[in-house]
């Protein structure tokens, strides 16, 4: 069975949330091995040289508070991704400062970010801008355009505005930008976003194997984030229905698709200082990798552990 978004087909509902650190490409490669759906690139500006490697077929989720520069990125860049994203919801005090992300929902320009912040995101925003924003994208590419949103007053209108100019899926993570990513997620208002509108509704938070189940009757799709760093082959254990052996997702072939894509030295000690969280002795490991100065140190400590080689097998049921 195939699950749309727009034109795109995906074999299953579950998808890689768009964070900016954890998801290189190698990271990204492996996700997808495990059997996730649809693989994300973290927020990315559309002004950026910096070059981008792709080799997964993403989806891409762009910021900022202005449209220059989002119409030649796009057609530079569209033949090698599978989706759009648009960022509505990122709660980070760089965004306050800059005004983008979950900012630009929670205020007109010219109010100060401190005011937004206590007010919890539920001020009239410039909906003008995220209008001008999204005409843009879906008029520079036939490949399908999303949003990711928060808990606010204004999320609604945003639902609304979306699909007037014909974006064809919403993410929404339910918590306000005073919570950023701690605290309870309205599940209700989760809901009442997904019953407002007809297109695909992806649920964003705390997702874990323990409520996917209960949360796919409700929603169209969801993103996996924190639980994952570290752990590309929690995808296996989550898809149902795989047909054979998915193979070795561990950080040694991490390495291998870093070193291919040539990924700084600083990127890949972070990822191993990731893959060591949650198993026996990887506190000792993290210890030892603080002092690794080469790939080839870190290459030794990692290669000895178990977290080197995790082989993600066919669940029986999901």
């Amino acid at each position: 069975m195939k699950y749309k978004i727009g034109n795109l087909e995906l074999d299953n509902r579950i998808l890689l949330a768009p964070m900016l650190e954890p998801n290189d490409v190698a990271f990204r490669l492996l996700c997808k091995k495990a059997g996730c759906g649809l693989t994300y690139v973290g927020m990315t500006s559309a002004l950026s040289r910096k070059k981008l490697d792709l080799a997964d077929k993403p989806a891409l989720q762009l910021f900022g508070n202005s449209s220059r520069g989002i119409k030649s990125f796009i057609e530079k860049y569209d033949s090698e991704v599978s989706l759009w994203d648009f960022n509505l919801g990122c709660p980070s005090k760089l965004s306050r400062r800059l005004e983008y992300g979950a900012f630009m929902v929670s205020a007109p320009k010219g109010v100060p970010p401190a005011q937004v912040a206590s007010a919890g995101a539920d001020k009239v925003g410039n909906l003008d801008l995220i209008e001008e924003i999204l005409k843009v994208m879906r008029g520079a590419t036939r490949k399908p355009v999303t949003i990711k949103i928060r808990k606010s007053d204004d999320a609604f209108a945003i639902v609304e505005l979306a699909e007037r100019i014909g974006v064809d899926g919403i993410c929404v993570h339910a918590r306000t930008v005073a919570q950023g990513y701690s605290g309870e997620v309205d599940y209700e208002f989760a809901l009442k976003v997904k019953r407002s509108t007809m297109l695909p509704v992806i649920f964003s938070g705390d997702v874990t194997a323990d409520n996917i189940n209960s949360i796919l009757n409700d929603f169209d799709f969801v993103m996996i984030g924190r639980s994952c760093i570290g752990r590309p082959e929690i995808f296996s254990g989550l898809v149902g229905g795989r047909k054979s052996v998915v193979g070795d997702v561990g950080f040694g072939e991490y390495l291998k698709l870093a070193k291919k894509y040539g990924l700084f030295f600083r990127q890949i000690k972070y990822q191993a200082m990731n893959f060591t969280k949650g198993v026996a002795g990887g506190k000792e490991l993290r210890m030892k990798l603080v002092e690794a100065k080469s790939v080839g140190d870190v290459e030794g400590i990692m290669g000895t552990h178990t977290a080197y080689h995790w082989v993600a097998r066919e669940p029986a049921s999901r």
